[in-house]
């Protein structure tokens, strides 16, 4: 499988456990991935998600995957060379509402972790935030039963030491431009499914959709952090531009503050 081969090049187990649960997650509340159709992984990382649409649609599709940080785009345009045959665009920048440069925060250790929205200043908030989430996790049973059966305050040292990896930040100072640009530049003229996973910037993300381009989103997947705070306008800007939005909340999720919206055209 395509996706097992990335994920042994380039990830841990446990990295490899939330991304193959939140891939799965994506496909629900009416999204689907027709063959020919074209994808958008928006915060690709390695190309895991990318890699669950290949293999769902046997090939039959044209991803781009937008992933700024220089160490993760290098591992992903590796993996579009060897294992999507020339069917992955890997682009070197993010999404965001203007072009401008921004410091991204990039964890080494724990690269799903890296974000435009982290620092050194919020690291140790948002490392109890993952901490609660990933705990919640092995009480579900995501990584195995042996884990699954420590008391919980046991678990959460444990997981909280793991975690200690977050402090361990570099800096890059990475390009991001608005979605419309992208569209024109690619020549990209429908969306049959864009996916936004950008840790915090989605809103960034989708206000970088020019009036012109909303009607080429058939559909749309969006995972939000801060779902308290961000949820309601999230959904607000996809029901705006004619889409029928449902949301969920998993426990897991909900531990760490975060949710999905999902958008279909009716």
């Amino acid at each position: 499988m395509v996706m097992n081969t990335i994920e042994l090049h380039s990830i841990n187990r446990w990295e490899a456990s939330f991304l193959r649960k939140e891939v799965g997650g994506y496909f629900t509340h009416g999204v689907e991935c027709r063959p020919g159709g074209t994808v958008l992984d928006v915060g690709a990382n390695i190309g895991v998600f990318s890699a669950a649409v290949y293999e769902r649609l046997d090939g039959n599709v044209r991803i781009y995957a937008f992933e700024p940080l220089p160490p993760l785009h290098a591992t992903l345009e590796r993996n579009a060379r060897e294992f999507f045959n020339g069917r992955l665009t890997a682009l070197p920048y993010g999404l965001a509402s203007r072009d401008e440069e921004l410091d991204f925060s990039y964890v080494p250790a724990a690269t799903i972790f890296s974000s435009s929205s982290r620092d050194q200043e919020n690291i140790e908030a948002e490392r109890r935030r993952v901490t609660a989430s990933v705990v919640e996790m092995i009480r579900q049973g995501g990584l195995g039963p042996v884990l699954r059966r420590l008391p919980a305050p046991i678990l959460t040292l444990l997981v909280s030491r793991k975690l200690r990896v977050m402090r361990r930040l570099e800096t890059h100072r990475v390009k991001v431009k608005p979605l419309s640009s992208a569209l024109d530049e690619q020549g990209i003229d429908h969306i049959d499914l864009l996916k936004v996973d950008v840790e915090g910037a989605e809103l960034d993300v989708l206000r970088g959709i020019e009036e012109r381009h909303w009607p080429l989103v058939r559909q749309a997947v969006v995972e939000v952090e801060r779902w308290q705070q961000n949820r309601d306008t999230v959904c607000e800007v996809l029901l705006t531009h004619g889409f029928t939005v449902s949301t969920e909340q998993d426990p897991v999720q909900q531990a760490g503050d975060i949710g999905m919206v999902f958008a279909v055209r009716p």
